[in-house]
């Protein structure tokens, strides 16, 4: 799609609540508020509208969807305005997206939702300095994937998971999977999603150091390319290739598409460990039926709820979150088992 047909949308209708309205009714006080610096500059009066670009990682997107809904119940209750940009899981798109919404003049705020996170630094900068306020969300706006540090200053918040937090969980859960049947050695088909991605390699990382040592001994690696389909491929030659396979490591995405080729093959599902990660209600379903060992969850709509919020605060009270762990407040490290599902809601489809 060019870039011009990437056509804004506006006004979310749904309905939320949380710190943004406690920022709007610290609003409604007074025409305006202090920030948090004690600057002098005022924020925004709570009966005026606020307009928000939100610049999305891909608007098409299972996992984006609830996090872009989530966003637009708070902005709905708080007299804000969103029109989504449609990165399109390109960069380089992104980073024109974000050109355009600073020449526009047109917004008070902007949350971004990096592809790439090092590919749009600059361009978020001039933003800043420009006068929006930023809210960065999901994933690292930086070159350090090992923490969720804000990486560039000036951001009123930073909400993002930690590829390498994400695979340690994985590789730990791994060697439980494999000791739970007592494998040694415990061959593993590891499925990246973009295995050239840095996110992919941050998380392959830590996984890697997570199970070395242990029986956990990796024989195969795929591709899912977050699709299903292509996942089913993958894990059908896999395990034409590789008949001795014990456990298939992946995103939910690729558990779906493994779950397929498993079937095909004439085998039982229940013949292999399977671990995976992005807690989706796919997931949490398949843990309940015992097809899953373990999932680590991902948070999208929690995300997205918490990132609308930071920014209604910012704009409104001109009070700065900071750096937000969206996973603070899940049970068990934000891992779903079988003991702990029920604790847990699916936040996306899967």
């Amino acid at each position: 799609m060019p870039l011009s047909t990437a056509i804004p949308r506006r006004r979310g209708v749904l309905a939320g609540a949380g710190i943004a309205v406690a920022a709007l009714a610290l609003a409604a006080c007074s025409s305006g508020s202090t920030d948090a610096s004690g600057s002098g500059e005022t924020s925004a009066p709570s009966d005026e509208p606020l307009q928000i670009a939100y610049i999305s990682f891909a608007v098409a997107n299972t996992y984006d969807e609830p996090m872009l809904a989530a966003a637009q119940e708070v902005a709905a209750a708080t007299n804000a305005e969103i029109t989504v940009f449609d990165g399109n899981l390109d960069p380089a798109t992104q980073a024109t997206l974000i050109e355009d919404v600073i020449a526009s003049g047109d917004y008070d705020g902007m949350i971004v939702q990096p592809i790439y996170g090092p590919a749009i630094m600059d361009v978020v900068a001039e933003a800043i300095d420009a006068g929006l306020t930023v809210v960065n969300i999901d994933q690292i706006l930086g070159e350090d994937f090992t923490s969720g540090a804000t990486q560039l200053p000036g951001l009123a918040s930073n909400i993002v998971f930690v590829p390498t937090i994400l695979g340690q969980k994985l590789g730990e859960q791994t060697v439980e999977a494999c000791a739970s049947m007592n494998l040694d050695p415990c061959n593993v088909a590891y499925l990246h999603d973009l295995k050239t991605s840095s996110v992919s390699i941050a998380l392959w990382d830590a996984f890697s150091e997570a199970t070395a040592g242990t029986p956990v001994t990796v024989v195969a690696e795929g591709e899912t390319f977050w699709n299903p389909a292509a996942a089913q491929t993958a894990v059908a030659d896999i395990l034409t290739a590789n008949p001795d396979i014990d456990a298939i490591v992946t995103s939910d995405q690729g558990l779906q598409g493994a779950v397929l080729a498993i079937g095909d093959s004439g085998a039982a599902v229940g013949d292999y460990l399977l671990v995976g990660y992005g807690g989706s209600q796919w997931a949490l379903d398949a843990i309940s039926e015992g097809i899953v060992y373990s999932d680590v969850i991902m948070a999208p709509a929690t995300t997205g709820r918490l990132g609308m919020e930071a920014m209604i605060a910012a704009l409104r009270d001109g009070n700065d979150m900071g750096d937000v762990d969206p996973f603070a407040d899940f049970p068990n490290n934000g891992v779903m088992t079988p003991d702990t599902v029920d604790q847990f809601t699916g936040e996306w489809p899967g």
